[in-house]
C-alpha cells in the first residue's frame, strides 16, 4: 500500500537563548506527535539566532546539546526531523551553517552544509561562515513513500541546488530558512518557492523563522506550483498531509524532468 507523509511545519521564533530555543523545539515535537506527524521541519539556525548576523557564538558540535536533544526527542516521539544549526568551522571564529536530518528512531541520517552563503542585500555570511562543498553528496531523507531533499535559505535562489536534489530522488524539497526581511523579500520568497516546485514538479516545503529581521511566511507548495499552506509572520505550528499519488499524477501530465536536455554539474 502506498503511504504518504504527514509533516509538521515548525515556524519558530529563535533567539540567542539556546535553552529557550530547545524548549520551543520540545513543544514542536509534542505537537507533531499529537497529530501523528511523520516529520517535523524546523527553520535554519534553530539552535540559536542573531538577526544582525549569526556566527560561531551559536555553534555546537554535532554531539552537542541541540542535536543530542533533537535525536532524543525524535526517538521519544517517533517523529523524524530536519533542522538548521551551526557547527564549529575550519578555524577559530568561524562556523558552518548545517542542516541535520534525524530519523524517527533518533539516528542522525546525515547533514547538509550550506553551499550558497548569503552575501547579498547587505549581508556577508562568508565573513563568519565556511561554505559547504558543492560536490558533496545530496542529503535526502526517506519518510513513508516520499523522499525529502534538503537545502537551506539562500540556496532557494539557485535552481541548480533544487535540481540536484531531484536528481538524487527527492520528491519534496525542504528549505529551512531565516529569510531576511526587507523590500520585496517576502514576495521573492513565495515566488522562488513556487518556481522551484513548478520547474521540478516537486513539493516544496519552505520553513522560515518568525521574529525580528526575518519574514516567517512558511509555505507548502504543490508540484503544480499551487500554494497549499501559507503561514503568517508570527511563530506557528501547522501540519499537512503529502500524497505521493498526487505528485505522480502531476509528473505524468508534465514530464518536464524527462524532457530536459541539461545536467547539473557542481563547480568549485
Amino acid at each position: 500500500m502506498v503511504t504518504g507523509a504527514r509533516v509538521t511545519i515548525g515556524q519558530l521564533e529563535v533567539s540567542a537563548d539556546h535553552v529557550a530555543n530547545l524548549v520551543a523545539v520540545g513543544a514542536a515535537f509534542r505537537e507533531a506527535a499529537r497529530v501523528d506527524a511523520d516529520l517535523l521541519v524546523l527553520p535554519e539556525y534553530a539552535a540559536g539566532f542573531d538577526p544582525r548576523g549569526t556566527g560561531v557564538e551559536h555553534a555546537e558540535p554535532l554531539d552537542g546539546p541541540f542535536v543530542t536533544t533533537l535525536r532524543r526527542l525524535a526517538r521519544e516521539h517517533g517523529v523524524a526531523a530536519i533542522a538548521g544549526t551551526l557547527v564549529p568551522g575550519s578555524a577559530a571564529g568561524r562556523a558552518v551553517n548545517v542542516v541535520v536530518a534525524v530519523d524517527a528512531s533518533g539516528q542522525l541520517v546525515g547533514t547538509y552544509r550550506k553551499v550558497h552563503l548569503y552575501d547579498a542585500f547587505g549581508h556577508r555570511e562568508s565573513d563568519r561562515l565556511d561554505a559547504g562543498d558543492p560536490a558533496a553528496p545530496p542529503l535526502v531523507l526517506p519518510v513513508g513513500d516520499l523522499t525529502f531533499g534538503v537545502m537551506t535559505c539562500y540556496d532557494l535562489r539557485f535552481p541548480e541546488s533544487a535540481r540536484r536534489l531531484v536528481d538524487a530522488g527527492a520528491d519534496v524539497l525542504v528549505v529551512p530558512a531565516a529569510w531576511a526581511a526587507g523590500d520585496l523579500k517576502a514576495d521573492q520568497w513565495r515566488t522562488l518557492a513556487r518556481a522551484r516546485a513548478i520547474e521540478n514538479t516537486a513539493v516544496v516545503l519552505a520553513v522560515g523563522q518568525a521574529g525580528k529581521g526575518v519574514t516567517g511566511r512558511s509555505l507548502l507548495v504543490g508540484p503544480d506550483g499551487q500554494v497549499g499552506l501559507e503561514l503568517g509572520e508570527r511563530a506557528e505550528l501547522r501540519s499537512a498531509d503529502l500524497d505521493p499519488a498526487a505528485l505522480a499524477s502531476v509528473r505524468e501530465r508534465n514530464p518536464s524532468l524527462a524532457n530536459r536536455r541539461y545536467a547539473v554539474v557542481p563547480r568549485d
